[in-house]
């Protein structure tokens, strides 16, 4: 019996409701379900990659399925061949987001044609969640219960109070 083994890539700095719902949708499509953490050169993380992944651990131990959370630092499809993955799952909350994703998809298709991505809408009620936002929110002393679990507010609040809170 093959074992169908889904990718789901991001920086989840931090991980929000939003890349929940993925998670826990996602996972029901796989037999296994491989989160990579990654960094991006482009995004200025609020926590370091080993935070980040012990925080989606953490938030991912209750889901059914067997998950995986992992770091890389290559090619996404690089990083889904070494996992064995045949799906790369992503999640989409708006427009701007499918028009950025669908180009993804395209240049990651000329990479590996064997490798599928499959969108994954997210609930209504989570879509305008981004962690970039949620970070600002917390940065100007805003309060973000609706965005993450009450775990990941404690590890925001915590790195806020490092950082110092803007506009004080």
């Amino acid at each position: 019996m093959t074992i169908r083994t889904g990718v789901y890539p991001g920086t989840f700095d931090p991980v929000t409701r939003g890349h929940m719902d993925i998670i826990r949708r996602g996972a029901k499509l796989v037999d296994r379900l491989v989160i990579g953490v990654t960094t991006n050169p482009s995004k200025s993380p609020m926590f370091s990659v080993e935070e980040r992944m012990e925080m989606v651990k953490r938030e991912t131990a209750g889901i059914d399925g067997e998950i995986h959370v992992v770091s890389f630092d290559s090619l996404l499809m690089d990083f889904a061949e070494r996992e064995g993955a045949s799906v790369i799952v992503r999640g989409l909350r708006a427009v701007a987001d499918f028009e950025y994703e669908y180009q993804m998809a395209g240049m990651n298709q000329q990479i590996n044609d064997r490798i599928e991505t499959v969108f994954l809408m997210a609930d209504v009620s989570l879509q305008p969640i981004a962690s970039r936002l949620v970070k600002e929110i917390a940065l100007y002393g805003g309060a973000i219960r609706k965005f993450v679990s009450p775990a990941v507010e404690a590890d925001v609040a915590r790195r806020v109070g490092e950082l110092g809170r803007k506009g004080s």
